[in-house]
């Protein structure tokens, strides 16, 4: 999809309930808490929001320690995130912390993959990182 301009269509659904759908034509349920008139029957779109920040540079993470034959055999990733506590509640910063399983993994593969990703080909993290500060970290477990 390099290049390409991105369509997303999204309707409501009941209360706050929202259906999105982009160009890969699949469907994403997003919803609010009830405090708000949603009925949490889908996951909230600043959750989206930031799935799909750990998503797009996992798939590069990922790709590039294939490419590299990097003998892992699981992957895992997760961001952990400050709020501003007033209106519109922004994010101060993000932390994206992999976790690489297998053996014989070298180190210095896994910190230049995510190296490459942050610093070259994901588009969602570089466009978040021109607003917070955004860091990565990384643990190899031998399994």
């Amino acid at each position: 999809m390099a290049g390409k301009n991105i369509k997303v269509d999204v309707i409501l659904g009941q209360g706050m309930s929202l259906m999105g759908k982009a160009d890969s034509n699949h469907w994403v349920a997003m919803d609010g808490p009830a405090d708000f008139g949603g009925s949490s029957a889908g996951t909230r779109p600043i959750e989206l929001f930031l799935m799909g920040v750990v998503g797009c540079t996992s798939m590069d993470v990922i790709s590039i320690l294939q490419k590299k034959r990097v003998p892992y055999t699981d992957f895992k990733a997760q961001a952990t995130t400050e709020r501003e506590d007033k209106h519109p509640k922004v994010f101060k910063s993000v932390n994206i912390h992999f976790q690489i399983f297998g053996n014989g993994i070298k180190e210095k593969d896994v910190a230049r993959a995510i190296e490459l990703s942050s610093e070259k080909y994901c588009a969602a993290s570089a466009m978040l990182k021109k607003s917070l500060p955004v860091t990565t970290s990384y643990e190899i477990i031998e399994s």
